[in-house]
């Protein structure tokens, strides 16, 4: 008997986001994890806040909800208001009941600032990483490093000379538009010119063959027993930046005993291996002998740990591929080392909670 089409929507419903979720849903293992590592910050958000005043959106729901976009690449908080609306997936996931109003999306612009000086992101990082159920699976011996480019939120339009000079006049009739600029034969270099859009971003190319575009540099630290991101940094992009990272990672590491630290080419620098050295780490940088002598020698490389590290560092390659293509990152949304810092932590931190069910449950 075929049944009737009939609009339902002004019935009651007694039935809860909770019991919408599937019991094996993957989210409800990840959000076990995330409830965890916010009750440790709970201190810190009470230092975030006023004593007194109107209640604001809690920030457990916030970055709930900010976990969502990564896993899920929503382009915009606009479109995650959207979604929060009528997903009653993220509703749950989040902390809301499915009569709950959805906030302005201005909310997260209004807290951003209260989040950038509390350190949020690296301390979730942290949160999530201390739990006894995660420190398990970390290896404390064995590391791998790396960065790569992230295009700022800026045109290469608006990197102009510092002193004002080469402006094309604007042409009559063309109120409101960029002027004509023929950029050809210019020389543009990080001394002489800077983005009018975002200031801090660097012109820089990845590699001689390459174009030049306006970016940052996302450093991770790994280790590598299941390749979990155990420290992420960003930087301005220059020549020495991902050395100079590395070693500040590695300085702020346990430093209760020798540690391997593997690395591309890109680290074969005398200087580096003589920091690493000098912090009691054994540098398993792969050789780079194309036009200079390696600073690497037999005293590393004769050992078999020296290939292990070299075969293993390559997996360094996967949570950078997971948020330029899944996490949203390939292109920042946001302005200045800060702001896309903290977004770039934070991103590393759902690569984390996105890996560590099945890790989890592997060794339970």
């Amino acid at each position: 008997m075929r049944g009737e089409d009939r609009q339902t929507a002004g019935m009651f419903s007694y039935l809860s986001c909770e019991a919408r979720v599937p019991a094996g849903h993957p989210l409800r293992a990840i959000r076990a994890i995330v409830d965890e590592a916010l009750e440790v910050l709970s201190p810190r958000f009470e230092g975030l806040y006023a004593k007194a005043g109107r209640p604001s959106i809690p920030p457990e729901k916030l970055l709930r909800s900010l976990l969502l976009q990564a896993f899920y690449t929503i382009r915009s908080e606009r479109q995650l208001m959207e979604q929060l609306d009528y997903n009653l997936l993220f509703r749950w996931f989040v902390g809301l009941s499915m009569d709950a109003a959805i906030w302005d999306v201005t909310v997260f612009t209004k807290n951003r600032e209260r989040l950038l000086a509390g350190d949020v992101a690296a301390q979730f990082l942290a949160a999530v990483l201390n739990q006894e159920r995660v420190k398990v699976l970390l290896s404390e011996e064995h590391f791998s490093v790396d960065g790569t480019l992230i295009e700022a939120w800026a045109s290469m339009k608006s990197f102009k000379p510092r002193d004002g000079s080469g402006e094309p006049p604007a042409h009559p009739g063309t109120l409101g538009r960029n002027a004509e600029r023929d950029f050809h034969g210019e020389k543009r270099s990080n001394q002489t010119h800077a983005s009018t859009t975002d200031a801090q971003a660097k012109l820089y190319r990845k590699s001689p063959g390459s174009g030049a575009h306006l970016c940052f540099m996302g450093h991770l630290l790994m280790e590598n027993r299941h390749g979990l991101v155990v420290d992420a940094r960003l930087s301005q992009a220059g020549g020495t930046a991902e050395r100079d990272a590395a070693v500040r990672m590695v300085s702020d590491l346990w430093g209760r005993h020798r540690i391997t630290l593997g690395a591309d080419k890109g680290y074969d620098a005398a200087s580096f291996v003589a920091a690493l050295r000098g912090l009691k780490v054994t540098p398993h940088v792969a050789q780079n002998t194309t036009h200079r002598r390696s600073a690497i020698d037999g005293r590393t490389t004769r050992h078999p740990g020296y290939e292990i590290s070299q075969r293993v560092r390559k997996r360094v390659e996967e949570p950078f591929g997971w948020l330029k293509t899944v996490g949203g990152l390939r292109k920042t949304r946001h302005k200045g080392v800060a702001r896309v810092g903290w977004a770039f932590t934070f991103a590393m931190a759902a690569y984390n909670l996105v890996r560590l069910p099945k890790l989890i449950g592997a060794t339970a």
